[in-house]
């Protein structure tokens, strides 16, 4: 299946709650896991990325603790609807990594709701969402 998370591919973040100009956010969508975006500490953190077109969305993958994606529809980004909450195991040392199931469909944006972590602080090393 195509991840359709790639900056290449037209995938913008539009949104992120904090940032860190050496751990942007736009890292999040390069598709590379050496990379990523840092959080500047304290919870909740967002962060909401953009497809070039709707899309239909069945699995993300992510690395964090805790966290709640909402689809939005709009091109706004101004109202979302909550499609999944999970709980990641924490691990010492690595990086957690999980693909949640959504299977949304007509979706413009995703929103990343981080609601807390297993540190002040948290790195989202890449997203995938397979469409």
């Amino acid at each position: 299946m195509l991840d359709a998370a790639l900056s290449s591919y037209g995938v913008q973040v539009v949104l992120a709650t904090s940032s860190d100009e050496n751990h942007p956010p736009e890292n999040i969508i390069d598709g590379k896991t050496e990379t990523f975006w840092i959080s500047t500490g304290m919870f909740p953190q967002e962060f909401i990325i953009r497809f070039p077109d709707n899309m239909n969305i069945f699995t993300v993958s992510i690395q964090l603790q805790q966290l709640r994606i909402e689809k939005g529809t709009s091109d706004d980004a101004d109202k979302f609807e909550a499609v999944a909450d999970t709980e990641f195991e924490h691990t010492e040392s690595s990086l957690q990594a999980s693909d949640v199931s959504v299977n949304v469909s007509n979706t413009t944006h995703l929103r990343f709701l981080i609601l807390s972590g297993y540190d002040p602080f948290v790195s989202v090393h890449k997203v995938s969402v397979q469409s």
